[in-house]
């Protein structure tokens, strides 16, 4: 079988053949060739060790316990700008679920498939003679969509748990299923993750949360018992029944929430949001006798809470932290078009600011399909979006003009009413030839009107006027046809 591998793979690969060593590739990159999608990076293995592969090439690094050499290359491609490759290995006694006691480097590439995770990440491939090596049954899985640990499954978990979490997002990725015998040593082996660095199971979250499907991924991770070691909390609202405006109880809305999110390509902010908005509904929930229904008050206030002590656990950016936060706390806001005002909406900006406003939208677009509801943008959201773009646009007004009363006065205008009508002529002139809107031209233009009189000026200045009502409202009208509200 040919697959197709890029030059500067070819390249490495031959590099070690002449030198008489073995090459493969192996992993991944194996596995996504053969479902032809484009591998995200490429990794070689040899019987060659760390030390002679150093000397085959010219810029080589090499900073781990593992034998792995990380080899530069003149590719222009990201993914090809460095290539690993790693000697075949044989992996001592892990003691901690995390890291091997030993790394030995072995002589045939059998030990060194032996060891690694899951068969469809244990094929190796020969480029230069369009040779696969499948020891352990994983171009069959592929065939199958299956995602089954190489060997006995216990094992392998007990060797590294993160690689439960990594059978998880490769489900959602993928969109396998998980082998009946890797899921029930998933189940069993769940508690190893506790071991694992918070840092290693950020990594594969943020990837699981990140994949088409991760409504999937996290419902598989709660049924095999490891979603609470993940984000304990989110297990804490299965089962916890909303009001009457909602279809599902907490854990699926905001699992339905997510899902919206991935389907629409929203980035992680987004996406983090949309999975704990309502992450405080569990301990703000309370009867209402006189609504007969519950109520969650403040959960906005205490979500936001709940949500930046769990990303801070997950060792997430300070930045995204801060977004998300922001997010879930105004999630909430008041959206009735009817009565809502403008200087309402331009609050709801200052507080999540300028470059988010558009993110909360999403989220409450999230929220909305979350509940069950199949309409993304109702008539009321259309309408509120509209006012958004209205309170952000840049008003037409005097500040456009690339002059100023105080300037004027430098020019000689005295203070006094006949400012305001000078700008609001200048002004009309501008918005007939936005290319007037320079110092030089406006200041040539405001000494010819400062010799006008009061009554001539204020004629243009009240014509200035009006021109600029009937352009806003123009604007106006524009965003609301953008939005289907006009």
């Amino acid at each position: 079988m040919k697959l197709s591998v890029p030059a500067e793979i070819q390249v490495l690969s031959e590099t070690l053949k002449k030198a008489g060593f073995e090459a493969y590739l192996v992993g991944g990159c194996v596995r996504d060739l053969l479902l032809e999608r484009e591998p995200k990076d490429w990794d070689i293995t040899t019987n060659a060790k760390p030390e002679e592969i150093q000397k085959l090439f010219s810029e080589t690094f090499y900073e781990n316990d593992f034998g792995t050499v990380g080899v530069v290359t003149e590719s222009e491609n990201p993914r090809l700008k460095v290539v690993e490759i790693t000697p075949y290995r044989i992996e001592g006694k892990y003691s901690n679920a995390r890291h091997p006691d030993e790394v030995k480097f072995s002589d045939t590439l059998s030990d060194d498939l032996k060891r690694r995770d899951f068969t469809i990440n244990a094929i190796a491939y020969d480029a230069s003679e369009g040779k696969l090596i499948d020891e352990h049954g994983g171009q069959e899985d592929l065939k199958r969509r299956v995602i089954a640990a190489v060997g006995d499954s216990e094992e392998r978990f007990k060797e590294d748990a993160l690689r439960m979490l990594r059978a998880i997002r490769l489900s959602a990725e993928l969109d396998f299923a998980i082998d009946a015998k890797t899921a029930a040593a998933i189940a069993n082996d769940a508690p190893l993750l506790e071991k694992i660095s918070r840092e290693r199971v950020r990594d594969e979250f943020v990837r699981v949360i990140q994949s088409p499907r991760p409504m999937q991924a996290l419902y598989v991770a709660e049924k095999l018992g490891i979603l609470k070691y993940v984000i304990p909390e989110l297990v804490e609202a299965i089962g916890v029944d909303q009001n009457q405006a909602h279809a599902f109880d907490v854990f699926e809305h905001l699992l339905r929430s997510l899902q919206h999110a991935a389907d629409k390509e929203w980035p992680l902010e987004i996406r983090l949001a949309a999975l704990l908005h309502d992450i405080g509904k569990p301990p703000t929930r309370r009867w209402s006798d006189e609504k007969k229904d519950w109520t969650f008050h403040g959960h906005e206030v205490v979500g936001a809470k709940m949500a930046k002590k769990i990303m801070r656990d997950l060792r997430l950016p300070s930045e995204t932290i801060e977004i998300v936060t922001s997010l879930i706390r105004w999630h909430m806001f008041f959206s009735d078009p009817d009565q809502v005002t403008l200087s309402a909406v331009r609050r709801t900006i200052a507080n999540v600011g300028v470059d988010h406003i558009k993110e909360l939208l999403n989220l409450r677009i999230c929220d909305r399909i979350g509940t069950g509801r199949p309409k993304e943008q109702p008539f009321r959201l259309r309408k509120y979006m509209s006012m958004v773009d209205e309170a952000m646009r840049d008003p037409i007004s005097v500040a456009m003009l690339k002059i100023n009363g105080s300037r004027l006065m430098e020019l000689g205008e005295p203070a006094g009413p006949r400012i305001g009508w000078i700008l609001h002529a200048l002004l009309e002139e501008v918005l007939d030839d936005p290319k007037k809107n320079t110092e030089e031209a406006l200041e040539n233009r405001a000494r010819e009107l400062m010799k006008m009189t009061e009554g001539e000026l204020k004629e243009m200045g009240e014509k200035g006027k009006e021109r600029k009502g009937e352009e806003e409202k123009a604007e106006i009208q524009q965003l609301r046809m953008k939005h289907h509200v006009s």
